[in-house]
């Protein structure tokens, strides 16, 4: 076997082509985006390259095949905050070889030692938590957009390697036209009658841009240890989501005219890139804008839900459920909801989710090694 740092036009390909291979039996994974990928590994795309480093590796067999892929990373503003320093692994496929696997896992702990961290955290992303995180264990179903997706093997080729379990990533569903638990109803009536909620605009874009870095700002940034978001970013997020953002699917919050909180969903888009080999050029996007038009995708992915903390407990999410969910059924617009993945040391966030009467969807792992095998292992700690 031969291991290869990716350096090269060609390697790119083979890095972004390999997983064809992996897959071409499966007919639930679905295909990223190759920009996607490639923005990941991109200095102008990808922010974290400012505190941080990146590599990739792939692994050919003596005959020249590519057998297997990976990168290693460091984000400077994380690692130190760890009991060790602690970098990451991830984009990993491989064939169903424990001896392929632990040649790329060996390599990026030797590339991650000489940077002089202790442990390595995988599969995770060189970029946020909610991109290409975690390993699917549970809910081998169709992966929501920018989810990771694997082989169950893969469990085994990480856990006889030593990494160990450091957080479970539950995700939760229902159905639309399911009522939820019986309380939402009953506080949704009991509602002071100056809170309202209302669905998104889209010809108040900005408006709502500004809505949301007031409710943001409020209900994580100063009250979690956060940094405060900037309106300019917020105003260009939500314009780059304009094209595939379903108005009617996002949904505030307010207590006279104050924003106070919000639920953010996006139609599950991935299921139109089902199509698309990794592409998305011209066609592809003339392609998803008819889909997106006729609401060709019945799913909808929970990104966001939120409250200022002064009006909290007086409501304000049975208000948004209640009405988004009545809202949803009237126009007959989605019949599936998902939430994106709660840690398991979340426990207050998995309370909210069980209580709507949902079912455990999928469960993804987060693992880490500790290079110092003599070293305690410890979880994740409880929020």
């Amino acid at each position: 076997m031969n291991l290869v740092e990716v350096t090269t036009a060609t390697h790119k390909k083979d890095f972004l082509q390999f997983p064809l291979s992996i897959y071409k039996n499966e007919p639930n994974w679905i295909r990223p985006l190759d920009k996607d990928i490639e923005a990941v590994f991109d200095p102008k795309q990808n922010k974290f390259f400012r505190h941080g480093e990146c590599t990739r590796f792939l692994l050919y067999d003596d005959a020249g095949k590519v057998i297997g892929k990976i990168a290693a990373f460091i984000n400077d503003k994380t690692a130190g905050k760890e009991p060790q320093p602690t970098g990451g692994i991830g984009f990993f496929e491989c064939i169903n070889s424990k001896p392929a696997a632990h040649k790329m896992f060996d390599r990026c702990k030797q590339w991650l030692q000489q940077r002089g961290m202790e442990a390595m955290d995988g599969p995770v992303n060189f970029g946020e938590r909610d991109s290409w995180w975690g390993l699917i264990v549970e809910g081998f179903h169709s992966p929501q957009y920018k989810m990771n997706y694997n082989p169950p093997y893969y469990k085994e080729l990480f856990e006889s390697y030593g990494f160990q379990l450091y957080y479970e990533q539950w995700c939760y569903s229902l159905r639309i036209a399911d009522r939820v638990n019986e309380k939402f109803y009953r506080r949704r009536e009991e509602i002071n009658p100056d809170y309202h909620a209302e669905f998104l605009r889209k010809n108040h874009l900005s408006k709502y841009a500004d809505d949301f870095c007031v409710i943001y700002n409020k209900a994580w940034a100063k009250h979690g240890g956060g940094k405060e978001l900037e309106r300019k970013q917020v105003q260009q997020f939500f314009k780059t989501m304009k094209p595939v953002m379903d108005g009617e699917a996002v949904w505030f919050a307010y207590w006279k005219d104050e924003p106070v909180g919000m639920w953010i969903n996006l139609p599950d888009i991935n299921q139109y890139f089902k199509k698309f080999n990794g592409k998305l050029g011209l066609i592809e996007k003339l392609r998803l804008i008819i889909m997106l038009k006729r609401r060709v995708t019945r799913k909808l992915i929970g990104l966001v839900f939120g409250i200022v903390p002064e009006h909290q407990g007086k409501g304000v999410d049975a208000l948004m459920i209640v009405e988004g969910q009545k809202h949803f059924v009237k126009n007959n617009l989605y019949e599936e909801f998902e939430m994106q993945w709660i840690g398991d040391f979340n426990p207050k966030m998995v309370s909210i989710a069980e209580n709507l009467g949902t079912k455990k969807s999928r469960v993804l792992v987060t693992y880490r090694f500790l290079f110092d095998r003599t070293k305690e292992f410890k979880r994740h700690p409880i929020l």
